[in-house]
């Protein structure tokens, strides 16, 4: 079931990276930009850089093991059983944290950065509850259950935001747009 998703997450450096080795801690980072429904996890220095809406970014690191990911989901819940996309915020931010398991972290390291969700036109619900909102929500529960502190955020708002993450030191830019 959750073949498919894991495969976007490793198929080729748009759609995401899962870099095994460290590399120098003094390379120079390389550049990629992330799509929504991506994720990108890499031990080898990167900055990420994605657009976001009602979208929501988290942004997982590891100080001790400098290493990082983030994802860009567009919707809080998958409704269905279907193949796990990486659209929706609860499968997103799960296969995150297990990418960064994976590249040698663990929970108790990691922090979190949440970014997006703005209430953009014509972007609100019928309950007046917008979308950016419900994606901010989730990921800060999601995150929470995890016991992952939350030490920076850039949420909510009526504006877009570019985004540059980089893997290896977790500084994040944000611009609004």
């Amino acid at each position: 079931m959750m073949a498919k998703a894991a495969a976007q997450a490793v198929r080729g450096r748009p759609r995401g990276v899962r870099a095994t080795d460290p590399g120098s801690v003094d390379e120079q980072p390389s550049r990629i930009y992330l799509y929504p429904a991506r994720l990108f996890a890499s031990a080898r220095p990167y900055y990420v850089t994605t657009i976001l809406g009602s979208c929501v970014a988290v942004c997982l690191w590891d100080p001790g093991r400098r290493l990082g990911g983030i994802n860009h989901f567009l919707l809080p819940y998958q409704a269905t059983s279907s193949s796990p996309s990486f659209r929706f915020g609860n499968v997103a931010i799960q296969r995150l944290i297990d990418e960064l398991l994976g590249l040698g972290s663990a929970e108790q390291d990691i922090q979190a950065k949440l970014f997006g969700g703005a209430c953009l036109v014509g972007a609100r619900q019928a309950d007046d509850r917008s979308l950016g909102g419900q994606n901010v929500d989730l990921a800060r529960t999601l995150i929470d259950q995890h016991g992952i502190p939350v030490v920076a955020e850039d949420v909510g708002g009526n504006r877009g935001r570019k985004l540059i993450f980089c893997t290896t030191t977790g500084e994040a830019w944000v611009k609004p747009i």
